[in-house]
This record gives structure tokens, C-alpha cells and sequence, in this order.
């Protein structure tokens, strides 16, 4: 595979959403399925940049049902915790 430096790609349909395929730039990048990345909307320039997120290693013990139950109570909490930092 070569590497992609300019692509043109049509809009479509996806369901009920609209989309793009674009995957040889993403695999260029090193994202695969499943993977989170940034979306910065730049509406007076017309542009929609797409970041590749770093992926963070748990450290050994915390397990992925540790942060979502952190992440729920941060969330749930959230007003809470904002005021014991300014105390």
C-alpha cells in the first residue's frame, strides 16, 4: 500500500447518517477498528481534522471496569468535586 497524500471521497449514506470511507489514510495513521480519535470542526474554514487519540496502558491491577466506574462517579459527581478543588 502507498502512501496517500490527498484523497477525494463522496459523501454517503450510512443508515441514517452521513459518512465517508477513507481506509487506507486511516491504517497510514495506525488506526484500526475500535480505536478513539479527536474531532475538531473548523466551520469558518470548512475543515473537520480527525486526530489519532495516544492509547493509554492500565497500570497492572487496574482493570477497564475500574475507570468505568470512576468515569460514571466523576460524572455523577462532577459539581461536587469541582467545588472540593477550589476549597
Amino acid at each position: 500500500m502507498g502512501k496517500v497524500t490527498g484523497m477525494e471521497r463522496r459523501v454517503s449514506k450510512f443508515g441514517n447518517s452521513l459518512g465517508i470511507t477513507m481506509t487506507d489514510a486511516l491504517r497510514q495513521v495506525g488506526l484500526e477498528l475500535g480505536d478513539t480519535v479527536s474531532i475538531d470542526v473548523r466551520t469558518a474554514e470548512g475543515e473537520i481534522v480527525i486526530k489519532k487519540m495516544n492509547k493509554v496502558s492500565l497500570p497492572d491491577g487496574v482493570g477497564t471496569d475500574f475507570i468505568e466506574s470512576l468515569s460514571k462517579v466523576m460524572q455523577e459527581y462532577d459539581e461536587t468535586l469541582k467545588g472540593l478543588k477550589d476549597r
